[in-house]
């Protein structure tokens, strides 16, 4: 028979199984502990990365604010201003040519652009006129060639810095309203100074007429005093109209009646239109006497 085993438990069959028990146990945090450390690896790459980023985004700022800091102020406006006077040039240029048809033109000089306003009235032509502008800022009047009586200034100061388009078709509309009130007054004084009795009076902005006619130039009746103002210096018609009977106190219900139509008419027709048909009204009373 084998000896009987009598080693104690600290002995080497005891040391035996605590060996293998400590490697079991090793391998068991061995696998534990990997997928920790491959998890605790991506994190500090992650966390590296994010660094990396926040020292490139600090470098790309300091070297932008080393760039702008290079770059003078003064310069940098300068160069905006600039491009902002040249788009109002372009502007100008765009209109005058859009609008070529409608009595604005001009052309293109070393300080800006120089815009001519031909009016008229009932397809004649008549006066023209100039504003030498000088495109920089702000935008200013360099010389012109507006009547005293247009109020230039204020209309510049409503739309030269803020809309030129605008500043430009206002003028337009002054000059225009101008003009066509001065021709009716020279066709009057020109065309039908037969039917006046007197002379025709006038201010220098034409909107204020006075005057004392007959509707019958070669009759014996006596002559009617008109007065028309003309208080919107932008139209063509008169706002206020009289018209007097001049050399009796009482009209005959005829006579009220003409002098009521003419002062309609005056509101209505172009000054010398009105008298045109005066005139056609007297070749048909003659034509009636000779037949």
């Amino acid at each position: 028979m084998e000896p009987a085993n009598t080693s104690s438990p600290e002995g080497g069959s005891g040391a035996g199984v605590l060996a293998h028990l400590e490697r079991l146990e090793a391998k068991s945090r061995k696998k534990f502990e990997e997928p920790q450390g491959a998890e605790s690896a991506l994190g500090n790459k992650i966390r590296n990365l994010k660094s990396l980023r926040d020292k490139l985004r600090v470098e790309v700022n300091r070297r932008q604010a080393g760039v702008e800091a290079s770059v003078e102020p003064d310069q940098t406006f300068e160069v905006s201003e600039q491009e902002v006077l040249e788009r109002k040039r372009e502007n100008v240029k765009s209109i005058l040519q859009a609008y070529r048809f409608t009595g604005l033109s001009g052309k293109l000089t070393s300080r800006g652009v120089c815009v001519s306003i031909s009016t008229a009235f009932e397809g004649n032509l008549l006066d023209s006129y100039f504003v030498d502008l000088v495109i920089q800022k702000p935008l200013r009047i360099h010389h012109h060639s507006i009547p005293v009586f247009i109020p230039l200034e204020e209309i510049a100061a409503k739309y030269l810095q803020s809309n030129i388009q605008h500043f430009l078709f206002s003028l337009c509309e002054y000059l225009n309203a101008y003009s066509g009130r001065k021709y009716q007054a020279d066709q009057l004084q020109s065309d039908f100074a037969a039917f006046l009795a007197g002379p025709l009076q006038r201010n220098s902005l034409c909107n204020l007429l006075s005057f004392t006619y007959k509707a019958e130039p070669s009759g014996q009746s006596f002559p009617f005093c008109a007065r028309l103002l003309y208080k919107d210096i932008t139209r063509t018609l008169p706002t206020d109209v009289t018209v007097t009977y001049q050399g009796t106190d009482a009209l005959s219900t005829s006579w009220e009646e003409q002098r009521a139509s003419h002062e309609n008419l005056f509101c209505t027709k172009p000054l010398h239109q009105v008298f045109a048909s005066f005139a056609r009204r007297e070749e048909k009373l003659d034509m009636n006497l000779l037949y």
